[in-house]
């Protein structure tokens, strides 16, 4: 778990499936994301993420406001495996409901994110997959001081994407190089 100023990131509970299925029939959340998600394909994609955290030992949190308790997403590390050409890497995202926009969360969840993918796990660099459309996660990038890469291209959407990139001699990391 990671604990920031108004965010806990924790692990999945079962009762962030129905809320988490809704932020994914969104058709504004999943705009730049391949469009709004069936229950079925969201449970799809939380199995995915607890395989991922069984399987490599850190992934994608659960977000929840500590002033209420409200689940409002995920923010956290993983492996983009779904774009080949960046491998290996591991992304810092975040995908949280439309009410919870525009308050910062992202940003402060993203960069505790970042911090422990540099301090806890030893990474080098953390990079970030956006949709060149996004301007509210492009945002989020540059708050988090990441610099822009060279654009990738979907290999099944053909979509064209932006890639954001930090390093941990960047980042002040206590375990990066001298």
């Amino acid at each position: 778990m990671i604990e920031t100023e108004r965010l806990q990131l924790r692990s999945w509970q079962p009762a962030d499936e129905a809320p988490f299925a809704a932020l994914n029939a969104d058709a504004e959340v999943t705009r730049f994301l391949g469009g709004p998600m069936s229950r079925d394909q969201s449970d799809e994609l939380l199995a995915r993420i607890r395989s991922h955290w069984q399987q490599h030992g850190f992934g994608l949190y659960a977000v929840e406001v500590k002033d209420s308790g409200a689940f409002i997403g995920f923010i956290g590390l993983a492996i983009p495996s779904f774009l080949p050409d960046v491998l290996p890497a591991v992304e810092v995202g975040w995908r949280l409901a439309r009410g919870h926009w525009g308050k910062g969360y992202a940003t402060e969840g993203a960069r505790a994110s970042v911090r422990c993918g540099f301090d806890e796990l030893g990474l080098r660099q953390i990079i970030s997959i956006i949709d060149p459309g996004n301007a509210a996660s492009i945002r989020v990038a540059e708050r988090l001081e990441m610099t822009r890469g060279r654009d990738r291209i979907h290999p099944l959407s053909r979509a064209r994407l932006s890639i954001y990139l930090k390093n941990a001699e960047d980042a002040g990391s206590s375990r990066a190089a001298p």
